[in-house]
């Protein structure tokens, strides 16, 4: 049997995501409670948003989406198309927020990874894909509780006391000059 490229990208990005902690599956035989993490293979989006190389769940609800290419595609000139497709999930699925805040996009080879988190999110390359539980742990920072700060590590930061404050003694602080 004769693969494409695109195929042979897919058939790696399972093998990363199942070294990662995703129990990857086809959308048509899904189970989203058959792991805390679960990668669902060309999910279907409301009409006019495509169909995504895959949909991730975690705890039961969608979180992100990948865009699978071939190796050697740039994947700068795709984060336009999974970001669209953040937006495509149907009304009907649970999800932690709306738009979903993780996008990858991978060639099996190289990913990108954006976080909607951020406050300014943009992509960023990364060595594997995160872990169905790191992606659980922050979005409890972006539905946080009473007298936690909001949003990802980069929004929490925001909200650090000035150094004084912290308790450093005055050696401690450095002061840009």
């Amino acid at each position: 049997m004769v693969t494409t490229p695109e195929q042979e990208a897919r058939t790696e990005i399972d093998r990363l995501l199942a070294a990662a902690g995703w129990a990857v599956q086809d959308f048509k035989s899904a189970d989203i409670h058959a792991a805390r993490g679960v990668a669902l293979r060309e999910f279907q989006l409301k009409e006019g948003y495509g169909e995504a190389d895959y949909l991730l769940y975690v705890d039961a609800k969608a979180a992100g989406v990948i865009e699978a290419k071939k190796a050697g595609a740039t994947l700068t000139g795709v984060e336009p198309q999974s970001g669209r497709y953040s937006k495509g999930l149907p009304e009907s699925l649970p999800a932690w927020q709306r738009p979903l805040p993780f996008l990858y996009e991978s060639t099996g080879l190289e990913t990108h990874f954006t976080n909607g988190l951020d406050p300014d999110p943009r992509a960023r390359t990364i060595f594997a894909f995160h872990r169905p539980e790191t992606l659980g742990e922050w979005m409890h920072y972006a539905i946080p509780s009473a007298g936690e700060a909001p949003g990802s590590f980069l929004a929490r930061v925001n909200f650090m006391p000035p150094l004084e404050e912290a308790g450093l003694w005055p050696a401690q602080i450095v002061q840009n000059l």
